[in-house]
């Protein structure tokens, strides 16, 4: 997000299967997200509200509910719930199990589609978990598998790797 606008919906859309599923059957959808580094406190340039409408055009026309304070309530089946940014509460980061007990009393169960934040310690990664029955959400899913599928290859084939490319000396090079 810049200057209040969604710049790349890519994320957005990759969890929109994962969400539309879960409406499909009737769950309560809350989505619980997390933007930059608030340092527990509100920061108008880091909401989560600006997420709402591509969230339901990623979710074909799916009406969002933006919930202004990440521990509320108010939804219904099928509806989907888009909570504040987590990181405005000091205890999501510090793995706060009174913050992790309210989160958790929102759901009956918890589904984590987000790969990359899936390793933090933070109350909606690691206690939610703890406190619901979870699963992975499909793009979890999928990031696992892929990451499997990699680490099943035999020794000997094709492998990630990086590098730079050398200079020459008295050569200039610059950045990639």
């Amino acid at each position: 997000m810049r200057e209040g606008a969604v710049g790349d919906a890519t994320r957005i859309d990759r969890v929109a299967p994962t969400l539309s599923e879960l409406a499909e059957r009737g769950a309560r959808v809350i989505v619980a997200s997390h933007f930059g580094r608030p340092k527990g406190k509100p920061v108008a340039a880091m909401s989560l509200s600006p997420l709402a409408e591509p969230l339901s055009h990623a979710l074909g026309g799916l009406p969002v509910h933006f919930v202004s304070d990440c521990i509320g309530d108010g939804t219904e089946a099928g509806d989907v719930a888009l909570l504040e940014n987590l990181r405005f509460h000091p205890g999501e980061e510090a793995n706060d199990p009174a913050f992790a007990d309210a989160l958790a009393r929102l759901a009956d169960l918890y589904v984590n589609d987000a790969f990359s934040a899936a390793h933090r310690a933070h109350a909606s990664t690691t206690a939610v978990a703890e406190r619901l029955p979870s699963a992975a959400g499909r793009l979890m899913q999928a990031e696992l598998e892929a990451l499997g599928k990699a680490l099943r290859r035999p020794s000997g084939r094709s492998s990630p790797s990086s590098a730079a490319p050398r200079s020459r000396p008295n050569s200039r090079s610059s950045p990639i």
